[in-house]
C-alpha cells in the first residue's frame, strides 16, 4: 500500500480492495514506526483520523464519492489552522494554541473526503530554509538522516518521501515548498498567488505566502491542488473564479512549447552536480518536443535583498499580534505591562524569528523606510515586469530549485546569509506572484536527490502540470524510494 500514489490508493478504496480505515490505520502505524528517525510529525491525530476514516468510508459505500482523493490520509504543515487541534507554527509562542476554526483548505479537504492524520514539523513561523529553527527540533532527511530536509516545509516533504503519508500540504513564501521537494526527492506545486485561499494559514509575509500541495508525483499534486484551489469569500486576495480542473490528456509530446533557461543561474554559486542534472532535465524536455533557449535573467542580483526586506517587514507587522496578552505564550515572571511584552516575546520567539522582526522593524522605521522598504517595492515591480516580458517569448522558465543538495544538519544554521542565498532561484517567483512546480531530476554522488522547477505565467498551472506529466512519464526519479532503515 505504501508504494501506491494517493490517486491509486483512493481508487483501491473505492474498488473495495481495502477500506479508508485500514489505510489510515496502516499509515498511523508507519508514522509511529519511522518518525522517531525523521521528526517530520509534531502531532499525530490518530483517534480523530480513525473516526473520520469511518465516516468517509460510509460516504464511499453509499455511492457518495466526493473526489479523486477520497479516503486518502493527508498531513498538514503546522501553520495551517485546524479546529481543536494544536497549531503552533513550531514555536514556543503558540504552544497549546488550538484554533476554533479550520483554514479554508482544511474545510475543502474534508468535503473532498480526505482524512487529516496530523501536523508536520517546520521552521518556526516558516522562517528558515532547513527546518532547523522550530521548537520541536530539526527535521531529518529520509535519504540521509544526518542531513536537513529543507525548509520551511521540511516536515511536509520528508513525510511524503519516507512514505509516512501519500500527500501533504505546505506553504511557500520564498521557496518553502520547492526547496524541500528538491532536497527530499518529491514533487510540489507553488500555486499562483490568489489561486488558493490563505484564510487560516498563520501569516509570515502576507503578500508572498501561498499554500500548496506536495506528493510523490505531479498527478497527486494536481489532484490535491484541484481540491484546495478556488474562490473564498473569507480571503479577498483569493481572486480565482473556480477551482482548477486538470484533465490527464495529451499525446506525451510538447509540440514546440518554448522554454527559457536563465544562463546566469548556472554561472556561479551552483553545485556542478546540480547544474548537470538540471541541464539533463532540460535535455529530456527538449527530446519530448520542447524548444529550449537560453537567456539572461534580469535583476537576479536584486531578488534576495528585495525579498528579505519585504518579507521581514511583513513578518514584523504580522507578528506584532503575539504580545503575551490575547493568546499564545505569556511570561510568568512579568510584573508590568512592559514586562509582559518584552519578556513574553523574548522567551516565546526563537533567534531566527527575532532576527527577521528586528530587520523588518528597522526597514520600516522613520528615516529608513524610503532607503530600504520603498526601494525593495520598486525592485519588486521591476521583477514582475521582467517576468511579464519573458512570458511574451517563453511559455515557461526552467531553472534549478536550490544551488546544492541537502547539507548536514547544523552546517549552515549559524550563517544566516548563506541560508538566505539558498532562496536565490525561488524567491522571485513569490515576488511576482507566479506558479511554479518542483520535480525530482537526479541524484548526486552521495545519493541525495536533486530537483528543478518550472515557472509559468499567472494561472498557467495547467500548462506547467502538463509538462511535468510528460517529464515524469519519461523519467523515474520521482518513483525512487529512500532505502535503508526506513523501509
Amino acid at each position: 500500500m505504501f508504494d501506491m500514489s494517493g490517486l491509486k490508493l483512493s481508487r483501491a478504496i473505492k474498488a473495495g480492495e481495502l477500506s479508508s480505515e485500514e489505510a489510515t490505520a496502516s499509515y498511523i502505524k508507519r508514522i509511529e514506526k519511522t518518525d522517531g528517525l525523521l521528526n517530520a510529525f509534531v502531532r499525530l491525530c490518530a483517534e480523530k483520523a480513525i473516526v473520520r476514516s469511518r465516516e468517509v468510508q460510509k460516504q464511499i459505500d453509499d455511492g457518495n464519492i466526493p473526489s479523486d482523493l477520497a479516503g486518502v490520509p493527508i498531513a498538514l504543515k503546522d501553520n495551517i489552522s485546524t479546529a481543536d487541534i494544536e497549531t503552533s507554527c513550531a514555536s514556543k509562542m503558540l504552544k497549546g494554541y488550538k484554533p476554533v476554526f479550520n483554514a479554508t483548505v482544511v474545510d475543502k479537504l474534508e468535503r473532498a473526503g480526505m482524512i487529516v492524520i496530523g501536523k508536520l514539523n517546520m521552521d518556526e513561523f516558516a522562517m528558515g530554509g532547513s527546518s532547523e529553527t522550530g521548537v520541536f527540533g530539526e527535521v531529518h532527511n529520509p535519504w540521509d538522516v544526518s542531513r536537513v530536509a529543507g525548509g520551511s516545509s521540511g516536515g511536509s516533504a520528508a513525510a511524503v518521501a519516507a512514505r509516512e503519508i501519500p500527500v501533504s500540504l505546505g506553504t511557500d513564501t520564498g521557496g518553502s515548498i520547492r526547496q524541500p521537494c528538491s532536497f527530499c526527492g518529491v514533487t510540489g506545486i507553488k500555486p499562483t498567488y490568489g489561486a488558493v485561499s490563505r484564510y487560516g494559514a498563520v501569516a509570515f509575509a502576507s503578500s508572498l505566502d501561498q499554500i500548496g500541495p506536495l506528493g510523490r508525483d505531479i498527478d497527486d499534486c494536481a489532484a490535491l491542488l484541484s481540491i484546495i484551489s478556488g474562490p473564498d469569500e473569507k480571503d479577498s486576495t483569493c481572486v480565482i473564479e473556480k477551482p482548477f480542473n486538470f484533465s490527464n490528456t495529451g499525446n506525451n509530446r510538447l509540440n514546440g512549447i518554448a522554454i527559457g533557461i536563465p544562463r546566469n543561474y548556472f554561472a556561479s554559486g551552483i553545485d556542478p552536480e546540480v547544474k548537470d542534472a538540471v541541464l539533463m532535465a532540460a535535455g529530456e524536455i527538449e527530446a519530448a518536443g520542447g524548444h529550449v533557449e537560453e537567456f539572461e535573467m534580469p535583476l537576479a542580483d536584486y531578488v534576495i535583498p528585495a525579498y528579505y526586506i519585504i518579507g521581514s517587514a511583513e513578518a514584523s507587522s504580522n507578528l506584532l499580534r503575539f504580545d503575551g496578552l490575547k493568546y499564545g505564550y505569556r511570561a510568568k515572571n512579568a510584573k508590568t505591562l512592559n514586562d509582559v511584552y518584552r519578556i513574553s516575546r523574548s522567551e516565546g520567539f526563537g533567534i531566527e524569528v527575532k532576527r527577521r522582526i528586528m530587520m523588518g522593524s528597522f526597514v520600516l522605521s522613520s528615516g529608513y523606510y524610503d532607503a530600504y522598504y520603498k526601494k525593495a517595492l520598486q525592485a519588486r515591480s521591476l521583477i514582475k515586469n521582467a517576468y511579464s516580458k519573458l512570458f511574451e517569448k517563453f511559455d515557461m522558465i526552467l531553472s534549478p530549485t536550490a544551488p546544492s543538495t541537502a547539507y548536514k544538519i547544523g552546517e549552515n544554521i549559524d550563517d544566516p546569509m548563506k541560508m538566505y542565498m539558498g532562496d536565490m532561484y525561488t524567491a522571485s517567483v513569490n515576488m511576482a506572484g507566479l506558479p511554479s512546480i518542483a520535480l525530482p531530476c537526479g541524484f548526486d554522488r552521495l545519493g541525495m536527490p536533486i530537483g528543478f522547477q518550472l515557472i509559468g505565467n499567472a494561472f498557467s498551472e495547467e500548462k506547467l502540470i502538463g509538462v511535468g506529466r510528460i517529464y515524469q512519464s519519461r523519467t523515474d526519479y520521482h518513483a525512487k524510494i529512500p532505502g535503508g532503515v526506513l523501509l
